[in-house]
């Protein structure tokens, strides 16, 4: 007997220039008032505009909890599941990056679960239906608004929890590129290279299946052949469509197959050191392939190919390794530095390494990698990371 495999995706997923005024009627389909989780920036610059419309045009009522400025906390889920149940909301429409979207999950999960989040950290822990949401990407990232997972950051621990459940999978994402034009160049570039790590990761996780290899290759295309137009030139509207398009494609990949070695290792810098989830993912991206390429020089290769690396002549090994010039070029061009470069504390990186090594192995990711890292060998790349 064949082995079965299951891909989870939102109900709807909309795409295109627009997409986001097609809120309220995806809304008024799911429930009657919207709890809108967002970051305060966001409706400063004028993104949120269409959203309200929308919702007024279709009778939906919405509160704003527009407090979600960082990456998302367990603080910044207990204010907003209190305003969700003061408002008497019953569906959330999130909007924002990663952050927004993140916690917009973890309130859902709340809106009909009991106690704290930090109680479903794992995987298929969330007993109950949650309240619906809407998702609407402001960067080209972290795919959020198409997976099933939620990281939230537990502030007394300084752990990264994972959350991992179908039921705090979008009903809706509506992917709209108008929607990442006013971001940052920084943003730009963190965020391109996270999507472009799910995408490496869900296309050489021992996980990979065809639906999720076919998404993935499609990503690293999109995102490899425009991330420096989008960086360069954020107005070029065709790049930045690309872009979206690229991350929700790498985000319906690895929420299937699973991330690998890069993010479990990423996750710790951001727990100990406050660095964005993307730089932490970026910094470790070139380290981690050469090392890995062992593992499956095979899918190394043709992520070389998808980048656009010129292979013909070369060995499948060699092949392979063009992914690790390529992808050490792109950290150069867009001007990601080093792990020391970050600025981290050395002193304080010496007492905790150890356990940012167990920690990462711990998370569950490194063991979909092509090639297994010992605690022993996860220090040593991140000692070659800085």
């Amino acid at each position: 007997m064949g082995q079965t495999r299951q891909f989870k995706a939102p109900s709807i997923i909309c795409t295109g220039i627009g997409a986001t005024k097609e809120v309220g009627d995806n809304a008024k389909q799911l429930g009657k008032w919207a709890l809108i989780v967002t970051d305060s920036n966001l409706e400063r610059i004028g993104l949120l505009a269409d959203i309200k419309a929308s919702l007024d045009a279709e009778g939906v009522g919405y509160s704003i909890f527009d407090k979600v400025v960082t990456e998302p906390t367990v603080e910044y889920v207990d204010e907003g599941l209190g305003m969700f149940r003061e408002v008497k909301a019953d569906i959330i429409v999130a909007v924002g990056g990663g952050s927004p979207i993140d916690t917009g999950k973890a309130i859902a999960a709340l809106s009909s679960n009991p106690g704290r989040i930090s109680d479903y950290m794992g995987v298929n822990k969330i007993p109950r239906v949650c309240a619906p949401l809407v998702a609407i990407p402001t960067t080209a990232g972290t795919g959020s608004e198409v997976t099933p997972f939620t990281i939230i950051t537990n502030t007394e621990t300084d752990v990264k929890m994972l959350i991992s459940s179908p039921r705090i999978l979008p009903a809706v994402a509506l992917v709209d590129p108008l929607m990442t034009l006013k971001m940052p160049r920084s943003i730009t570039a963190a965020t391109g290279l996270d999507a472009l790590t799910h995408a490496i990761e869900a296309y050489t996780s021992i996980r990979a299946q065809p639906l999720t290899d076919t998404f993935a290759l499609r990503a690293i295309h999109l995102i490899s052949r425009n991330i420096r137009v989008a960086y360069s030139h954020p107005d070029d509207l065709e790049a930045r469509g690309n872009m979206l398009m690229g991350a929700l494609q790498a985000g319906l990949a690895f929420a299937n197959s699973s991330v690998a070695l890069v993010h479990g290792m990423a996750r710790p810098i951001g727990a100990y050191f406050h660095v964005a989830h993307g730089v932490s993912n970026a910094v470790l991206l070139p380290t981690v392939i050469e090392w890995s390429v062992s593992g499956n020089p095979n899918r190394y290769a043709e992520i070389a190919v998808a980048m656009g690396e010129k292979t013909e002549g070369l060995t499948t090994e060699e092949s392979a390794r063009k992914t690790v010039s390529a992808t050490k070029r792109l950290n150069s061009d867009l001007q990601i530095p080093t792990l020391r470069g970050l600025g981290i504390d050395m002193a304080m990186f010496e007492k905790v390494v150890d356990k940012m090594a167990a920690d990462a192995i711990a998370s569950g990711s490194p063991g979909n990698n092509p090639r297994k890292a010992t605690p022993e060998e996860i220090v040593a790349l991140y000692r070659k990371a800085l």
